[in-house]
């Protein structure tokens, strides 16, 4: 499951006890997978503040989980064509570093591994610095996502446009890519070529009667170009002065005259765009032509799904989108922005969270801190259930009233708002990797 659980308990001697038994009973009954949280110390300032941070952090929590949804699904939609390797550029550690060396991770071991980071979000400076540098953080890439898919919007509906002028029918498609030159009578100053629409019931019609729809008519000067499954398109040349009253004498016999100057530079011109901006899509998502080659590390107790590239370090404090955008050489500027920056804004939400637990903890369990993270991955959907009823168990006697009101979910406490079922005995946080669902 791409699901967890982030909770925590005081970090005295009974609740470790508690803790123990915990990870027995989840263990022996496979009902998910545990491993300590570490959350460094961080400067608590005043109970108020913590407060007025906890409701500021809830906020920068769902803004963050919506923006790299919505990351992941741009990612979806540049590569519209490789939708299967979708899931191979929503990774976590950074894009391509100098030389390509780096060591991508998967998000579920990102997470079952966190560690914080100082060099970021240093963690001797107040909370309050932390959370500002965070949401800065992650306004500017929300930022920079809204301009850079709107650019590509705007490229591919102008795309789509031109497209769907190629495929619609005689009556609406354009035609630079049906007719050429030699269709028509150019450069003279009595004659001129039109193109009319006749429908394929009326074609042995169009041969007997267009010579006579109206005077001086070219004899003999049709020829069927092109023809879609209703209707086919006709050449016919005339003078021009007769040219109003053959459209007239035309349409009174359905043949419709499609209105058409052959003009090469704007044939070409057309054409010309149409390429462009199927390049322009392609390179969007323009995969690396670079072949990473594949392996695995593993930790004591969970297998970490890595490409390794030599050097694992991180993007130094500091490093400008444009620096790590330009170190992923092969790949194009959208979807390598979306997969650098996709990974500092799921790296940034993490990072949320531990704030989130440390600041809750303190509240819940009061000063001086002391207190145990634990992540939590649920082995099966079935078995949610029971592993809450477990935590429930093991950790009521932190709050008797909530518990109590947890095993019955119809009791009714006044003054416990307990509707969405987010308040347990203990502090809990809930992670959801299904960033596609």
């Amino acid at each position: 499951m791409s699901e967890f659980w982030l909770i925590s308990a005081p970090g005295d001697k009974e609740n470790l006890q508690a803790l123990e038994r915990m990870n027995h009973v989840t263990s022996k009954s496979n009902l998910s997978r545990n491993t300590k949280f570490a959350i460094p110390d961080f400067k608590v300032g005043t109970l108020d503040s913590l407060v007025g941070l906890s409701d500021e952090l809830g906020k920068l929590d769902t803004f963050a989980e919506s923006l790299i949804k919505r990351m992941a699904q741009s990612v979806v939609e540049v590569m519209e064509d490789s939708k299967g390797k979708v899931h191979e550029n929503l990774l976590a550690n950074g894009g391509l570093k100098e030389k390509m060396k780096c060591l991508k991770i998967d998000l579920t071991s990102f997470v079952t591994h966190f560690e914080w980071d100082m060099a970021k979000y240093p963690a001797k400076q107040p909370l309050m610095n932390v959370v500002d540098t965070l949401a800065k953080q992650l306004a500017q890439i929300e930022t920079d996502l809204k301009s850079r898919t709107a650019a590509y919007s705007v490229l591919k509906t102008n795309l789509e446009n031109l497209e769907k002028k190629s495929t619609g029918n005689l009556f609406t498609r354009t035609l630079s890519d049906i007719v050429s030159k030699e269709d028509f009578v150019l450069d003279s100053e009595y004659l001129t070529t039109l193109l009319v629409i006749v429908p394929k019931s009326s074609y042995a019609q169009w041969q007997k009667t267009y010579e006579s729809l109206s005077d001086m008519v070219v004899p003999r000067s049709t020829k069927l170009i092109a023809e879609d499954n209703e209707a086919g398109l006709f050449t016919v040349t005339l003078f021009r002065k007769v040219t109003e009253d053959f459209k007239v004498k035309a349409k009174e016999n359905k043949f419709i005259v499609r209105e058409f100057y052959y003009d090469e530079k704007e044939i070409k011109r057309e054409r010309e765009e149409m390429t462009r901006l199927l390049s322009d899509k392609k390179q969007q998502y323009q995969t690396s032509c670079v072949a990473l080659k594949k392996g695995s590390a593993t930790y004591r107790d969970h297998k970490v799904k890595v490409t390794p590239l030599g050097n694992p370090a991180r993007p130094a404090a500091g490093q400008t989108d444009r620096d790590r955008e330009s170190e992923g050489e092969g790949e194009g500027p959208l979807l390598r922005w979306l997969k650098v920056n996709f990974s500092e804004a799921f790296i940034a939400w993490i990072h949320i969270k531990a704030l989130r637990v440390f600041v809750e903890s303190v509240l819940r369990y009061g000063l001086p801190v002391n207190f145990q993270a634990v992540l939590l991955q649920p082995q099966k959907k079935s078995a949610t259930k029971r592993l809450r009823e477990v935590l429930n168990s093991v950790f009521r006697h932190l709050d008797e009233v909530a518990a109590a009101s947890l095993l019955d979910a119809y009791v009714e406490i006044p003054g416990l708002q307990l509707s969405n079922q987010d308040y347990f005995p203990y502090v809990y946080f809930h992670i959801d990797l299904s960033l596609l669902d």
